[in-house]
């Protein structure tokens, strides 16, 4: 496997609205991350193997504070470490662009995105409830300073 780590570009769009499709019950759709291109404030990375985008992330700059909108991996890329690498790209470049905070929610129930996260130096501070639609969950508010 041999991945490599870009910008959103457009025409990866269809492809990460199939990884969606595939990983949530509340997908986003292909325009959703078309969107995202036009938005000088967003900024967004793809992780492809083979020339195939298999994994997404991405923030929105608020003032200085960066909200992660989308962490979305294939289900067959998961678990090699594509999500960790990722955040550790959009971090250090968020960084290098004058990003001083991170923050982002997770399911309660997502133990090994919340391990992840953690991994990376984000500390829960927060709960939101029934945040999460299909099902009804409280999302967990983790913020990495």
């Amino acid at each position: 496997m041999s991945i490599r780590i870009r910008p959103l570009e457009l025409q990866d769009v269809e492809a990460l609205a199939r990884i969606e499709q595939e990983s949530f019950s509340m997908p986003w759709s292909a325009q959703d991350f078309a969107d995202l291109l036009t938005r000088e404030y967003c900024t967004y990375y793809v992780a492809e193997d083979a020339g195939e985008p298999v994994a997404c992330v991405g923030y929105t700059n608020l003032c200085g504070e960066a909200n992660i909108d989308n962490v979305v991996v294939a289900p067959s890329h998961r678990r090699r470490g594509i999500a960790g690498e990722l955040l550790q790209k959009l971090i250090r470049d968020a960084e290098s662009a004058g990003v001083e905070a991170f923050t982002l929610e997770v399911r309660v129930s997502n133990a090994s995105a919340i391990h992840l996260y953690e991994k990376l130096g984000f500390v829960a501070e927060g709960v939101r409830p029934r945040f999460y639609e299909r099902p009804t969950e409280d999302a967990l508010i983790m913020w990495k300073r």
